[in-house]
């Protein structure tokens, strides 16, 4: 599933392709994709005609600013932008299509067909669910790390499950925390309400720091993640222990270890992480 990085880097290459694109026509092959509003076909309707002024992020949301809507779009497992022709064929598992009124097309491919899309309002997007359920954005003013602690101080759990929790920080995903963790030397199964105020600010600090360092690189491409100019991203030669099980730590040399946390496979070194 792309994290923030790569929805970030998905957002910056889309605003080259689609900004001022109008709308011509919406076709959706897959309804089940279209959450809000229910009926598709009123989805397609409402849309002809619009254009894509801008294009924001919200944790692992993109966000398309509309002229009197914001269309929020989770990628989840599978999803992927592109731009093509209108003549090009098109490819299976496409699900829908943007036709702009230049010929081009916006096309929205999904294998698993997880991904989501809700149309609101302007103005309503972050007062409804799925935005108005998220936490932190780590990139904001108001991702502090006194703010941090707090949330960290209130919860039982350990530290790798709450920074999965998108309730608390918007953007974390499985790769990024446990690089986010090594980096801090905090083992995962460490309660999180058992960090001291100065552990919390390296945490704070490096979820900031790997995440900016992810971004400028482009994600991680770790399956099968690319951007919507069809390019990998390339902070996976970075990571420290994600996808890394039995190789040597980087800065220890030990064999680093992968176990289940929450469901969730977790890679971490036992010597540097405490």
């Amino acid at each position: 599933m792309p994290e923030l990085p790569e929805v970030e880097t998905i957002r910056k290459t889309l605003r080259e392709l689609v900004i001022g694109k109008v709308i011509d026509e919406v076709i959706v092959s897959w309804p089940k994709i279209i959450k809000r509003p229910e009926d598709a076909e009123q989805f397609c309707r409402v849309l002809k005609g619009e254009t894509i002024n801008e294009i924001g992020r919200r944790g692992k949301f993109l966000k398309f600013y509309l002229d009197r809507y914001v269309l929020v779009s989770h990628l989840r497992m599978e999803g992927r932008y592109g731009l093509y022709p209108k003549i090009k064929p098109i490819e299976p598992h496409t699900h829908v299509i943007f036709r702009f009124q230049d010929e081009t097309e916006l096309r929205y491919r999904d294998v698993r067909k997880f991904g989501t899309m809700h149309l609101y309002q302007k103005g309503e997007e972050e007062k409804h669910p799925p935005l108005s359920q998220l936490g932190m954005e780590p990139f904001s003013e108001q991702f502090t790390a006194e703010r941090l602690m707090s949330k960290l101080q209130s919860t039982s759990r350990n530290i790798k499950t709450v920074l999965l929790d998108q309730k608390i920080v918007a953007g974390l995903g499985n790769i990024y925390v446990d690089e986010v963790l090594f980096r801090s030397g905090i083992h995962p199964e460490r309660l999180a309400k058992d960090l001291t105020a100065e552990k919390v600010k390296i945490l704070h600090r490096e979820i900031i720091q790997t995440l900016k360092e992810a971004v400028e690189k482009g994600g991680s491409t770790v399956r099968s993640y690319v951007n919507s100019q069809g390019q990998i991203g390339m902070f996976q030669l970075d990571l420290f222990v994600y996808a890394r099980e039995k190789e040597q730590c980087k800065i220890c040399g030990s064999p680093i270890q992968k176990i289940k946390i929450g469901g969730r496979g977790t890679h971490f070194c036992s010597s540097c992480q405490v």
